[in-house]
């Protein structure tokens, strides 16, 4: 099983496509773990020449479990984060990444990151940028407390905790990301709400979802750090996004002095199958005009 030990913590991940290839690091957000990065999408990547590389966070997947210590629950972090004491930072989440290429020998990847992986990926262009070719923020946010909520009805089904038995946890999961995955597509049929049940048996762990989110919503704000980010970078948006409002990847654009922004009008807070093309290729080709010279 392809695992290291990043920070005192082992770290699964998998490669996909040549050594010889550019390589291209996805962090993907929370509580998702690497198979949350869809097939197609990974072989258009890969087809276009590039090595994919996907890790599962700490707290989920085949990665370690860290729950040594007491761990409220997901709704006792959303009512009060500053009550509890993290069990780690998304900092040492992007010193994971940051280990994640030093196992692998390489000086550098293009980062990708989704909604909470957004945000590690932010960190490593902050902490890392002499690892960081590019940068690319999908449905994420600089954690700027004036930016718009997320509605409420996307935060309840997404954000609590799933019942203990095998049949409701899954259908409370899909519930979670048919909700959060907007009205234009179904994610029960072509988005992450399908994958629940490969999910659940792979690694569910609501405490270390817990523990991911109280890292999250306790992590210093990036907004005026993002201005010194000189690296390029790419932030792709969905416009009907209930969960991380379109407004969070206008700020995290307009913070980054050499972004691009790239809005999907009918793009959720998911991947939906009918938008893989899209946002792969727009990926391809941010990463594409980016000349490596360290």
């Amino acid at each position: 099983m392809p695992s290291f030990e990043a920070n005192a913590t082992e770290i699964y991940y998998e490669q996909t496509g040549s050594r010889a290839e550019v390589p291209l690091l996805l962090i993907h957000g929370l509580g998702c773990q690497l198979i949350h990065w869809p097939k197609p999408f990974i072989s258009r990547l890969t087809d276009s020449g590039l090595r994919v590389i996907t890790m599962d966070n700490r707290d989920v997947g085949l990665s370690e479990k860290l729950g040594s210590n007491p761990t409220p629950s997901i709704e006792e972090v959303l009512c009060d984060p500053l009550a509890h004491e993290p069990h780690y930072s998304l900092a040492d989440m992007a010193a994971d990444a940051a280990a994640l290429l030093n196992h692998l020998g390489q000086a550098g990847a293009h980062i990708v990151g989704l909604s909470m992986g957004g945000a590690i990926a932010q960190h490593m262009a902050i902490e890392y940028p002499q690892r960081v070719y590019s940068l690319t923020s999908i449905m994420s946010s600089t954690g700027n407390p004036d930016l718009p909520s997320g509605e409420a009805q996307a935060y309840a089904a997404f954000l609590s905790t799933p019942p203990p038995d095998r049949a409701r946890a899954i259908a409370h999961n899909s519930h979670g990301w048919r909700t959060v995955g907007g009205p234009h597509y179904d994610s029960t049929l072509c988005g992450l709400a399908a994958m629940s049940e490969s999910a659940y048996h792979r690694g569910f762990c609501p405490s270390g979802v817990a523990r991911q989110l109280l890292a999250l919503l306790t992590a210093p704000p990036r907004h005026t750090l993002l201005g010194g980010v000189s690296i390029p970078s790419l932030v792709i948006h969905g416009a009907a996004d209930p969960l991380v409002p379109l407004a969070a990847g206008q700020e995290t654009a307009a913070c980054l002095p050499n972004a691009e922004l790239h809005v999907i009008d009918k793009m959720g807070h998911d991947l939906p199958e009918p938008l893989l093309g899209e946002i792969a290729d727009r990926i391809i080709e941010h990463v594409r005009s980016v000349p490596i010279t360290r």
